[in-house]
């Protein structure tokens, strides 16, 4: 099958607020897709139709093949889900955590077991199996989270803000986990405010605003369709800040910005570098750095919605509280 998942049309409307406009996506089979959206864009509502908790009002999808409406016990069947805020039961340890949701799976006690301990080695959690969930830190209990989603061996999984208040290590941690899950063939759903996570671990994305899909394409290309690019600049002398000032937004035809030692501005022509280069040597600026930086996820979704993702909207107020 070439697509896990395909939607054609799918809309959810709460009262006079529609969360999902008319939402098309195609996920190919064994990749990440991620989903990129502002608060309240109509993510998490896409990923609640395709988990069966939620009846579209029109359109359709297939998971695996498999209707939501229709089919909807199978498609539960295939997939497995992890939401913004780990979900396991904190008075419960590690190992029973991932037991219960076996046993609920209608898996004998001896193969819960042992698909308990297998995903408590594999995710680092053996030696805290014994400890009650409350006792974890927040990446483990992340880590913990995304366990119990795969007790069932799920095709297809769906991660809405995994990473969602991790620190650093511990997000690095579970993009390396999201990774050796793909390569194992499982495919991944992925919804994320943070940009670089998308640009790390996805193979296509969609960009959701307002409920409609408004960009779709890989990282790379969805980077290429601003046409914007960034001349950064670094000069040995900080004396020497000034001129590349001057010749940087002489070159860029706007004003540069400047960060320590470090001015840059947009461009859209790569021959620019080499006449940076004939400028300041004329100048006799020594320079240290001197790139034409492609353009980042941030800007494309600035240049794409006009906002940040972070930006809070009506419709996330309403959506959070009915779905």
């Amino acid at each position: 099958m070439t697509h896990a998942i395909w939607t054609e049309g799918l809309v959810k409307r709460f009262g006079g607020t529609v969360a999902l406009g008319g939402v098309d996506l195609a996920v190919r089979t064994g990749t990440v897709h991620g989903l990129l959206g502002p608060n309240g864009a109509g993510k998490t509502t896409a990923v609640r139709v395709l988990a069966t908790l939620l009846r579209p009002d029109a359109g359709h999808a297939t998971v695996g093949g498999y209707d939501v409406v229709r089919d909807a016990h199978q498609v539960r069947q295939l997939i497995g889900v992890t939401g913004q805020y780990a979900s396991v039961d904190e008075a419960l340890t590690g190992m029973e955590n991932l037991q219960l949701i076996g046993r609920l799976l209608g898996m004998s006690r001896r193969d819960t077991k042992q698909r308990a301990r297998e995903l408590l080695a594999r995710f680092g959690l053996s030696d805290a199996a014994g400890r009650a969930a409350k006792t974890y830190s927040g990446g483990m209990r992340r880590r913990l989270d995304l366990a119990a989603s795969l007790v069932g061996r799920p095709h297809m999984l769906y991660l809405d803000e995994p990473t969602t208040g991790l620190d650093p290590r511990s997000r690095l941690g579970l993009w390396d986990l999201v990774r050796s899950l793909v390569a194992d063939g499982v495919t991944v759903l992925l919804t994320t405010q943070y940009l670089e996570e998308a640009d790390e671990l996805a193979d296509e994305l969609a960009v959701i605003d307002h409920g409609r899909v408004i960009a779709t394409g890989t990282p790379e290309e969805l980077k290429a369709k601003t046409g914007a690019r960034s001349l950064a600049v670094r000069p040995a002398d900080p004396v020497d800040v000034p001129v590349v000032i001057s010749v940087v937004g002489q070159l860029a035809g706007v004003a540069p910005e400047v960060d320590g030692l470090v001015v840059t501005a947009p461009v859209t022509d790569p021959a620019v570098l080499p006449a940076a280069v004939r400028r300041l040597d004329n100048a006799g600026v020594v320079i240290t750095e001197l790139t034409l930086r492609n353009p980042s996820l941030n800007e494309v979704f600035l240049s794409l919605t006009g906002r940040p993702t972070e930006e809070t909207t009506h419709t996330e107020q309403t959506e959070g509280a009915l779905t």
